[in-house]
C-alpha cells in the first residue's frame, strides 16, 4: 500500500531524477510451497494446474524465469494460494508472488537469501527478463516488510529506510485507513506503460512526479514529528498528481466514489496501484468512517492492516 512518491519508481523517471515511494507491507498474503517430485518433472497449481516435463515448457512466464534464473532442471513441484486476486488489484500482487517464489526457491536449493537480493533478483525476473513495464516499489516492500521510505538511484539502485515515529502513531495512522474494493481490475502493465510514455516525453508528467516524490519525503518528515493529519492532505494532493500524468488512471465512477467519500469526512485517498480499478484506500478520521461506508454502500470494505514483516520461510524440511 502505498502512500505517495507511486510512479517515480519507474526507471523512464528515477534514472533521470532519483524517485522515493512512501509505503507499507499489508497483512495479505501469497504462500509458495515447493516440494521435491517425486519424478524429473514438473508440476505447478496455481489457478490452473501445469503437468510439463522441461521448463521451456512452463505457461507460467514468471515461473519458467525463476527456474531459469536459478538454474533447477526439474523434479520439482510448486503450489500457490493468495488472500486476494492475483492480478489487476493494483496490490502488488504479481511481485509479491516473484518474492515469495524466488525465497522458497532458493529454500528448496539449500540457499539463504537476504531481503535486498530478494528485491533485486525479482525487479530482474520480472522488468529485464519478463519485460513487464513496471517500476519496482512493489517488490522491495514484499522483500523487506514494514512502513518505509524507498529511494529509488539512478544507477539503478535501491534504498530501504524504515519510517521512524511513535508506535501510537502508526497504530493511529493504520486505524484512520479504509479500503474499498471496486470490483474492477484492469492491467496494471497497460496502463503503467502508457504512464511511462508520458514520464518519457511529457515535461508535464515530469513536474507531476517531481512534486510526488517531494510529497514522500514530506510524508515522512510528518510522520517523523508524528503528524498524522498530513496524510490526508498529502494524499489528496498526491492523486490529483497522478490523474494528470495520464489518461484512464482515473475513471469518472472512481471520481464520484472520491468525492462522494470526501462529502462523507475523507480528507484524502488514492486508487491504490496503477490506476482505473482495484481497490480506493481512504484516510479519514475514525468518527467519520461509518458515515463514509454508508455513503460507499455499493463497494466492498476490507480489512487491511499493517505488516512489519516482508517475505519469510515459514516453514523449512
Amino acid at each position: 500500500m502505498s502512500f505517495a512518491g507511486g510512479g517515480s519508481d519507474l526507471p523512464q523517471y528515477y534514472r533521470r531524477h532519483g524517485g522515493a515511494v512512501v509505503s507499507t507491507a499489508i497483512d495479505k498474503y501469497v504462500y509458495v510451497n515447493v516440494n521435491k517430485k517425486f519424478d524429473n518433472g514438473i508440476r505447478i497449481a496455481y489457478s490452473k494446474t501445469e503437468e510439463v516435463s522441461s521448463v521451456d515448457q512452463i505457461e507460467h512466464r514468471l515461473v519458467r524465469a525463476a527456474i531459469k534464473f536459478l538454474r533447477i532442471e526439474g523434479g520439482i513441484e510448486i503450489t500457490t494460494i493468495a488472500d486476494i486476486p492475483s492480478r489487476g488489484t493494483g496490490l502488488g500482487s504479481s511481485s509479491s508472488f516473484t518474492v515469495g517464489l524466488l525465497h522458497a526457491l532458493n529454500a528448496f536449493q539449500g540457499r539463504y537469501v537476504s531481503s535486498a537480493q530478494l528485491g533485486s533478483d525479482s525487479c530482474r525476473i520480472e522488468i529485464d527478463i519478463c519485460g513487464e513495464p513496471i517500476g519496482k516499489q512493489d517488490q522491495y516492500a514484499a522483500a523487506f516488510g514494514g512502513f518505509n521510505l524507498i529511494e529509488f538511484k539512478p544507477d539503478d539502485s535501491v534504498v530501504v529506510s524504515p519510517v521512524i515515529c511513535d508506535p501510537v502513531t502508526m497504530r493511529e495512522l493504520q486505524a484512520n485507513i479504509l479500503v474499498f474494493y471496486t470490483g474492477v481490475t484492469r492491467s496494471a502493465s497497460a496502463l503503467l506503460e502508457r504512464q511511462a510514455i508520458e514520464v518519457g516525453r511529457n515535461e508535464k508528467a515530469q513536474r507531476a512526479l517531481k512534486r510526488m516524490v517531494e510529497l514522500a519525503y514530506a510524508l515522512r518528515e510528518e510522520l517523523q514529528k508524528n503528524n498524522v493529519s498530513a496524510l490526508g492532505e498529502i494524499l489528496d494532493e498526491s492523486w490529483k498528481l497522478k490523474k494528470s500524468m495520464a489518461s484512464g488512471i482515473s475513471t469518472p465512477e472512481i471520481d464520484e466514489w472520491y468525492e462522494t467519500a470526501r462529502r462523507a469526512g475523507a480528507a484524502g485517498g488514492k486508487i491504490l496501484g496503477a490506476g482505473a480499478g482495484g481497490f480506493l484506500m481512504l484516510y479519514a478520521p475514525r468518527e467519520s468512517h461509518e458515515r463514509i461506508k454508508t455513503a460507499l454502500h455499493m463497494l466492498r470494505i476490507v480489512n487491511m492492516g499493517f505488516e512489519s514483516l516482508g517475505s519469510r520461510i515459514i516453514f523449512y524440511h
